[in-house]
């Protein structure tokens, strides 16, 4: 999913770039409205986690391999614009050492970044208001949009892709390269994410930012604590 450098053209890429600059402006002015300084603290190791984990790869098919992006763990755990400037900063950490190059950091921020962790939110909301207002609802909500939205970042790689891709290969091999094996990708990030949802739902749940709908008792109440009778 890391675009090189030169593998889409400059005009594509400084658009990308503005949009991602832009992007991560009212990223900053939300995060500042509503992060508490626990959340902060939290903020800093989401983003840990996710450098780490994507350097973890599981093979998908035909010799390929994915690793998670991460964008709608973190939105769960700290809200979508947190979420998105957690991952842009992982991105930008690994452009410095090659994985993903340095004039396509917007491309890659705005494909990994502000689709999936704004863009995966809101699909994690839409579900979240079908389903029964509990913790398994939370996690499996989180799981589905987390699989979609690795297709939704694939699918706007294959955009920028027809709009600027300099490399000669055709839009129809792109686009069922992409969407079909990020499609299997898809199922690995859904279950990591829903996983790792349902573990700090069952120690911290007021920490997930994405619960605080439950009733009180469900997503306020750390496993534990006393409350009063």
């Amino acid at each position: 999913m890391h675009i090189p450098d030169g593998f889409i053209n400059g005009g594509v890429s400084l658009g990308a770039a503005a949009v991602a600059g832009g992007g991560l402006t009212i990223a900053v002015r939300k995060t500042r409205e509503f992060l508490e300084e626990r959340q902060v603290a939290l903020a800093g190791l989401v983003a840990a986690f996710i450098f780490a984990v994507q350097m973890l790869n599981f093979p998908v098919a035909a010799g390929t391999s994915g690793h998670l992006i991460g964008g709608v763990l973190a939105a769960v755990l700290i809200g979508p614009w947190a979420g998105a400037l957690c991952v842009s900063v992982v991105l930008m950490v690994q452009a410095l050492f090659a994985d993903g190059g340095l004039t396509a950091l917007g491309l890659n921020i705005v494909n990994m970044a502000l689709v999936t962790a704004v863009g995966g939110y809101a699909i994690f909301v839409v579900m979240r208001r079908f389903l029964p207002r509990t913790r398994s609802s939370v996690v499996l909500a989180s799981g589905l949009a987390a699989g979609i939205s690795v297709v939704m970042s694939a699918a706007a790689f294959v955009f920028e892709f027809a709009a600027g891709g300099t490399a000669p290969v055709s839009l129809q091999a792109v686009l069922g390269a992409m969407v079909g094996v990020h499609t299997l990708i898809g199922i690995g990030e859904g279950l990591i994410t829903a996983a790792t949802i349902s573990l700090v739902l069952g120690v911290r749940p007021d920490l997930v930012h994405g619960a605080a709908h439950l009733p009180i008792g469900l997503a306020d109440t750390p496993r534990g604590a006393v409350t009063a009778s």
